[in-house]
């Protein structure tokens, strides 16, 4: 590594430790020539897929814009930073585990929307209102409606799960009390 001081090509590294949460290596060095300390963070490079547009361009994947739509749809919810940072490593990963090396607007935009409804339903709203363009009222209903729907339908099957298994129970206790 050339030293950012004299730039001679030589520089000892003092010092190594993980930095950004294992994402990063912090490395400590020192120029060999002229003494002066200096700091170097190493990461790995991983390829994003590149992204088609619903009218047929194919751009790179830009992390800031999802970010900035993740944040528009998660602004004054009760998200935290860490939840936003971890939802969007998620996300990458999600679209590296894919395999491809073009991925779609559309699937980008359903990978984003099912982050949303698992971090915030409000925000998953917002979300979905923009990525389906609502028109009107109605659609947010039929939306919400959907969730509702989804979310009984979880519920029931819990109930479902939770009644089986009593029964389960009862019949083993019955089954333990025959002589």
């Amino acid at each position: 590594m050339h030293c950012p001081f004299c730039n001679a090509p030589d520089s000892k590294v003092i010092d190594s430790r993980l930095a950004a949460e294992g994402r990063q290596i912090r490395r400590r060095r020192e120029c060999v020539a002229c003494g002066d300390r200096f700091t170097t963070f190493e990461s790995y490079d991983v390829v994003m897929p590149r992204v088609i547009k619903s009218n047929g361009r194919n751009e790179p994947f830009n992390d800031e814009k999802l970010r900035n739509s993740l944040t528009m749809a998660l602004q004054k919810r009760p998200v935290s930073q860490d939840q936003i940072e971890a939802t969007l490593l998620d996300i990458g990963q999600h679209l590296r585990r894919l395999g491809e090396r073009d991925v779609t607007s559309r699937k980008i935009g359903e990978i984003v929307m099912q982050a949303l409804y698992d971090l915030d339903h409000v925000a998953y709203v917002r979300f979905a209102s923009v990525y389906r363009d609502f028109q009107d009222v109605d659609a947010f209903k039929r939306e919400i409606e959907q969730m509702g729907i989804e979310q009984t339908g979880i519920a029931r099957n819990v109930l479902e799960k939770t009644k089986l298994e009593k029964t389960n129970l009862e019949k083993i206790s019955k089954d333990s009390q025959k002589p």
